[in-house]
């Protein structure tokens, strides 16, 4: 249990150190704007078979889309403590590449509290779906490198990711 003046820094815990939901009813309504990234890698059989649309379950990247903007609607029921928010656009974009498929959402809406992880839940969702819908052909895929690449809006400020050199 955390002790009270620990848990004053801590937002989404009360004095007591148990989980609470941030009141933002005081804050002013802003457009916060959020993007985030993350990808998959695949097999060149599994590439070819993408750039050919040729793969059993259908069109993966418009199933893959259309289950990132479901999820990003729906991250407040998967995510404890996450407001629910009315989205004003959610967008993905997918870049099919000989080793990976690179995956791009952004997420706008005009509100109290920011859409972080609506953009981070789309990009998994839609990543887990290209998973799904090619795990016949390559069940060795692997999703990685999600990540927030930028943010705007809010009393936080907005941010951007920088660069990072890997280890």
């Amino acid at each position: 249990m955390l002790t009270e003046k620990k848990s004053k820094t801590l937002s989404h815990l009360d004095k007591s150190g148990k989980a609470r939901m941030v009141d933002v009813g005081a804050k002013s309504e802003t457009i916060r704007q959020a993007a985030a990234y993350g990808e998959i890698s695949i097999t060149p059989k599994l590439h070819n078979l993408l750039k050919e649309e040729n793969i059993s379950k259908g069109d993966v990247f418009a199933a893959a889309q259309l289950a990132g903007i479901m999820a990003a609607k729906k991250t407040s029921e998967l995510i404890p403590l996450c407001h629910p928010l009315q989205l004003d656009v959610v967008k993905l974009s997918f870049d099919l590449q000989k080793e990976k498929v690179k995956t791009a959402a952004y997420v706008k809406s005009t509100g109290k509290t920011g859409v972080e992880m609506e953009a981070l839940t789309a990009v998994s969702v839609a990543l887990l779906t290209i998973y799904d819908m090619c795990k016949s052909v390559d069940k060795g895929m692997t999703i990685s490198s999600v990540y927030l690449t930028k943010k705007s809006g809010g009393r936080s400020g907005d941010y951007e990711r920088k660069k990072r050199i890997s280890s």
